[in-house]
């Protein structure tokens, strides 16, 4: 079944009604026919029909044998994290979503984990700083803000070479454009509330696995059942609702940020235009090896950071807010909102600055945000 067809039918099991929407199950417990006999749900929490059919979809869409569809994205990443014990050795890409470093710094480096940076698009120096006590190495691609590309696949071997496994943070793309499972990865995280939602109406979270019978998986599936970070039914109705149109919302926002970012980097005030769909972008060839699309988001330099921060004010249609993925336009100003508490030393090594926009190109007219563009632009 091809991507627009699931995303529309997903893992939709009609009942006796023929609802064409999926049911909304809020119940918490559920009735059993008798001892020892079930209907396969017993507690909300474990297991509900309307949290199940979303999970089913999603892992169907990553191409995964297992989906958890969880609270949000920090929630599906924390899984993660509590996989390993001290001692264990992390890799993660040095350009990162910054809460994925404060957690990992902040809480989990804390109980002995030992994490560290390393740019992932230069796979001999991936390959170099392996341990033998490297448990996994965690990426992002595209990276967020500036839209580093690392070999997915390539990244594997190293990763498998070292008896570790291989996370993916797949937010930026949704797996309608990326599906890192079938390159060789063995887990997918998502911020769901981006681009799967589509709407900045839900916050939501995903963790596939490619395979469920793995001890990770197993390890996943009690400390969900334990911990509780589970998604609510309603929140996984509005995802299915959401998921319906990802296809189509996804490529009108690439067709129109490629458009946007040819028309920034012929700006005078611009000096940096960061997006993987232009044929001169440093990860242009790999994106397009293991991509089918190259998203909505871009980021972008002007001259100053005072012009950076009065563009903000200009704005008209773009709003000035944090997150993603949404129909509306967002632009973002990383330094100061989502990678405020990146460590000084990785922000020096990425090169995200005070000047530094990060654009979430929505649904609106391109020519229309070209012109609020330009007037916020204006010195």
């Amino acid at each position: 079944m091809h991507d627009h067809t699931l995303e529309v039918h997903g893992a939709h099991a009609y009942d006796s009604t023929g609802a064409i929407s999926q049911p909304i199950y809020l119940s918490s417990t559920f009735r059993h026919p008798g001892f020892g006999k079930s209907t396969g749900y017993d507690y909300g929490r474990v297991g509900n029909p309307t949290r199940d059919a979303l999970e089913k979809t999603i892992a169907r869409l990553e191409k995964g044998d297992r989906s958890w569809a969880v609270s949000s994205g920090m929630a599906a990443i924390n899984l993660v994290l509590i996989l390993f014990d001290p001692g264990d050795h992390v890799l993660l890409s040095e350009d990162l979503y910054g809460g994925t470093v404060r957690l990992a710094n902040e809480i989990y480096g804390h109980y002995g984990i030992d994490f560290e940076y390393v740019d992932t698009t230069d796979l001999a120096l991936l390959e170099s700083r392996v341990r033998p006590n490297t448990r996994a190495i965690f990426i992002e691609t595209p990276s967020n803000p500036m839209m580093f590309i690392t070999d997915i696949a390539a990244a594997s071997e190293i990763a498998h070479k070292a008896g570790a496994f291989l996370v993916v943070d797949n937010t930026f793309l949704s797996p309608h454009f990326q599906k890192p499972l079938t390159l060789g990865a063995d887990m997918v995280v998502h911020s769901g509330t981006k681009y799967l939602c589509g709407h900045n109406d839900v916050i939501a979270g995903f963790l596939v696995v490619k395979d469920g019978s793995s001890k990770e998986a197993q390890r996943l599936e009690m400390l969900v059942k334990s911990e509780g970070p589970n998604m609510s039914s309603m929140d996984a109705w509005l995802m299915l609702r959401s998921l319906k149109t990802l296809g189509i919302r996804v490529e009108r926002q690439a067709q129109t940020a490629l458009s946007i970012a040819h028309w920034l980097r012929e700006h005078p005030q611009v000096t940096e235009v960061h997006y993987p769909g232009l044929p001169d972008s440093p990860g242009y060839e790999v994106q397009k090896k293991q991509a089918s699309g190259n998203g909505g988001m871009l980021s972008f330099k002007v001259t100053s950071a005072e012009l950076a921060k009065s563009m903000l004010e200009r704005l008209k249609l773009i709003a000035f807010a944090e997150s993603l993925g949404g129909v509306e336009s967002l632009l973002t100003y990383p330094i100061a909102q989502t990678h405020a508490e990146m460590p000084k030393e990785l922000l020096a090594r990425t090169g995200l600055d005070d000047k530094l926009l990060r654009f979430s190109v929505g649904l609106e007219d391109k020519e229309d945000l070209i012109e609020d563009l330009k007037q916020a632009l204006e010195v």
